[in-house]
């Protein structure tokens, strides 16, 4: 027979930790809330932003770090409160929400950008809406009789992804008519598409949450 403390360390080690991937899921998404406060005020006071754009990169890789230990975690526990895969898809589409954000931060960096347009101050700005929605969402996975208040933040991300679009496109549109400049069309024409796809992530988190409210609904 076993000793008790084997036993113990078994049935320890065979009950779900959900604390824990719930508690990473939080802190990554306050992350990005962080973010995306710091790209709004990016663009809106776009000054010293070559030493701004290191709080992105610490960012960046404080999402990475979590991913990681999600990723982890994942491995190590044998049952999970959330579908494996789910899990999976939750932690990556986070990281990927991340490297958006940061991406458009240094790429007008990178291509010196001499100042930002009215059109990308209103993508972060619904970048910022997006995670805000998120970070009331994603907490409420550890409630169950909180699942219908999950459907109704994924509907607003879906909104506001939908205004984001029709902003991207305006972007673009006046991109073309007002700039002479087939550089400066390349270089934003790329910002634009990273914001837009910031907010594209965002709806992948949020099409996630609602699979993981049907599947256990």
């Amino acid at each position: 027979m076993s000793p008790p403390d084997r036993e113990d360390t078994l049935l320890r080690f065979l009950m779900p930790k959900e604390a824990k991937f719930y508690d990473f899921f939080e802190q990554d998404v306050a992350n990005l809330v962080t973010a995306a406060k710091e790209l709004m005020d990016f663009f809106e006071d776009y000054n010293d932003v070559e030493t701004k754009v290191l709080r992105f990169i610490e960012l960046e890789h404080e999402g990475d770090a979590i991913t990681h230990q999600i990723i982890g975690q994942l491995h190590r526990t044998f049952v999970t409160p959330l579908d494996r895969e789910d899990i999976a898809l939750l932690a990556n589409s986070l990281d990927d929400f991340m490297d958006c954000i940061e991406g458009a931060a240094r790429t007008a960096v990178l291509y010196r950008i001499a100042q930002p347009t009215a059109r990308a101050r209103e993508l972060a700005a619904i970048i910022v809406h997006v995670t805000s929605e998120l970070n009331k969402a994603i907490p409420r996975l550890r409630h169950r009789n909180q699942f219908k208040q999950i459907i109704e933040h994924c509907v607003e991300v879906n909104r506001l992804e939908n205004e984001a679009d029709n902003i991207h496109h305006a972007a673009l549109a006046e991109l073309f008519d007002n700039e002479t400049d087939i550089t400066g069309i390349i270089k934003w024409r790329e910002i634009y598409e990273l914001l837009e796809s910031a907010v594209d992530r965002g709806e992948d988190i949020a099409n996630i949450l609602e699979g993981i409210v049907i599947k256990h609904a």
